[in-house]
């Protein structure tokens, strides 16, 4: 029998590829690795995207998506699955029925509707398809307060928004920016009880892309540890906050969290002890 190494969790990652580096792939590969765990990437879609726009999305074709996602399944002890932008309803179909086959997995659904509305003809269906196939899978979806009302379209509030959304099956939903002031960023949970906790941040005077896939890899990773759901949705909300906070101008449109802030601060403060 393989002895697998157990204190490097395996989180699985399905979303787009984004290629200026903000959000998709990447961005759960860099919040995984920082995180102290392993990303097994697969590709949903390509995206012809930059700091500014998104130009074009290409999805990948649903048979390689079901041969990619199985044979990591079948090979290495999984901890956690993150779902991203999926690109097409046939590959909304296929990850429903392959997380039927492990029900035991928890789920992240990062239920990116952005993408869609900006350049997919059929972004309706595909967000319904998520909505029919996928929330009820989900351990915890993450919508901001734009997707929420997408899934909850029925609802005038966020928590009812937040009560459709658990209605489907998914046992909690955690919709960011439920409150925003000039000084304050909020986010709430929710599970079949109602609303269990509310969370407030400073709110950060700058403008990156990428917070949401940056937010559910970092829940994935904390559940990937063996935390509890709460204890991982907070320490996952930190985690965000900070490469926010640390988010960096490389491009001439958004900035992009720095998901390793913790490296360059121990940098600066190594160069500050040499020179003192």
């Amino acid at each position: 029998m393989t002895d697998f190494d157990c204190t490097t969790p395996v989180v699985m990652s399905l979303s787009n590829h984004d290629p200026s580096g903000s959000a998709g792939i990447q961005a759960d590969i860099e919040t995984t690795a920082s995180l102290g765990c392993h990303c097994t990437p697969v590709i949903t879609s390509l995206c012809a995207k930059d700091t500014q726009e998104l130009k074009d999305v290409i999805p990948v074709e649903a048979p390689i998506l079901i041969e990619q996602t199985r044979a990591i399944l079948e090979d290495m002890p999984v901890k956690a699955i993150k779902l991203g932008f999926l690109g097409s309803i046939a590959n909304v179909e296929a990850i429903h029925t392959i997380l039927q086959d492990y029900p035991h997995l928890p789920v992240i659904l990062d239920p990116v509707t952005s993408v869609c509305n900006s350049e997919l003809l059929d972004a309706p269906a595909i967000i319904r398809a998520i909505e029919t196939l996928l929330l009820p899978l989900a351990t915890i979806a993450t919508p901001d307060l734009v997707e929420a009302h997408e899934f909850g379209q029925q609802a005038d509030t966020l928590d009812a928004c937040a009560a459709e959304m658990l209605e489907t099956g998914c046992e909690h939903v955690l919709i960011t920016g439920s409150k925003r002031t000039q000084s304050s960023y909020e986010n709430s949970l929710y599970s079949k009880h109602g609303k269990i906790k509310h969370y407030r941040w400073e709110r950060l005077q700058l403008f990156s892309h990428g917070c949401g896939a940056t937010l559910a890899a970092a829940i994935s990773c904390y559940i990937a540890h063996g935390l509890r759901l709460e204890d991982a949705v907070e320490q996952g909300q930190n985690f965000t906050w900070q490469a926010l906070a640390a988010s960096r101008q490389l491009g001439m449109g958004q900035r992009i969290p720095n998901r390793f802030f913790w490296a360059d601060r121990n940098q600066s403060d190594s160069r500050q002890a040499s020179s003192g």
